[in-house]
């Protein structure tokens, strides 16, 4: 134990005589302020797994018991700013990209009113990428669209980026959110 002692005592003086006050205040401060900026940095967070029969309902999404039109027309109600084949005309769904494809993480945004409730939604459109063209189901829409330079709204690029195939295959329309009325 005497040398554990005389280690740290060593240990001690010479971090005193290389640092002062300052140093090591500055020190604990440069952790506390890191470790609470551990939060802001991105993060997939898992979601808990429901109960076997819970009616799950994604955020934002509205009530799939509300009909609001048919997913494989270029007419409903999502599609207004989509500019590509419908994922779900191609063997996936309105939201889930065909078996075979990944969904691209970069998307492009618009605002949707569902007609069924007659609310406004924020839908992310991200292109299925991985295999061929799928060919069906073209849709054009281009309400809200803007020019290429003004990249977040725009429906005109090839959003594959940041997948590992950048063939693109088709679109779905993913509801982020209920939007925010002006004001």
């Amino acid at each position: 134990m005497a040398r554990m002692d005389r280690w740290m005592t060593g240990f001690a003086r010479s971090l005193a005589r290389r640092t002062s006050r300052r140093s090591v205040l500055a020190g604990i401060g440069t952790a506390l302020v890191g470790g609470a900026a551990v939060p802001l940095l991105p993060v997939a967070r898992g979601r808990a797994e429901p109960a076997p029969g819970d009616r799950v309902t994604p955020s934002g999404e509205p009530d799939p018991t509300t009909p609001a039109g048919d997913p494989q027309d270029c007419g409903y109600w999502r599609y207004c700013a989509v500019d590509g084949f419908l994922s779900s005309c191609c063997g996936g769904s309105h939201n889930a990209c065909p078996p075979g494809t990944q969904m691209s993480p970069i998307t492009w945004l618009g605002t949707c009113r569902n007609p069924a409730d007659g609310k406004e939604y924020v839908i992310s459109y991200n292109d299925c990428c991985g295999k061929d063209v799928c060919g069906s189901c073209i849709c054009r829409r281009h309400e809200g669209d803007k020019p290429v330079y003004y990249t977040p709204k725009s429906n005109d690029i090839d959003w594959c980026m940041g997948t590992r195939e950048i063939i693109y295959n088709s679109t779905v329309a993913v509801v982020v959110g209920v939007a925010r009325e002006k004001g």
